[in-house]
């Protein structure tokens, strides 16, 4: 399982408490919206290059696991 505190981070003086993308202050909701518009992994990483690919795709994988994990617990 991907551990959250390796993709993720909160603090309530980076944007407020907005979950960001570790060492960044680009908050993890911007990849899901770059996705749910019709954007690519690259596209999103080419306009916020402070986030790595290791990151984002780690974020995808943590989203996953929860939603199934969600899923399979109903």
């Amino acid at each position: 399982m991907t551990s959250p505190s390796r993709v993720i981070h909160s603090d309530p003086d980076i944007l407020g408490g907005i979950p960001v993308f570790i060492d960044t202050r680009v908050p993890i909701k911007t990849l899901l919206d770059y996705l749910e518009a019709g954007d690519s992994l690259d596209e999103f990483l080419d306009h916020f290059p402070s986030v790595s690919r290791e990151q984002a795709i780690a974020a995808l994988e943590l989203a996953k696991e929860m939603l199934t994990a969600y899923a399979n617990s109903a």
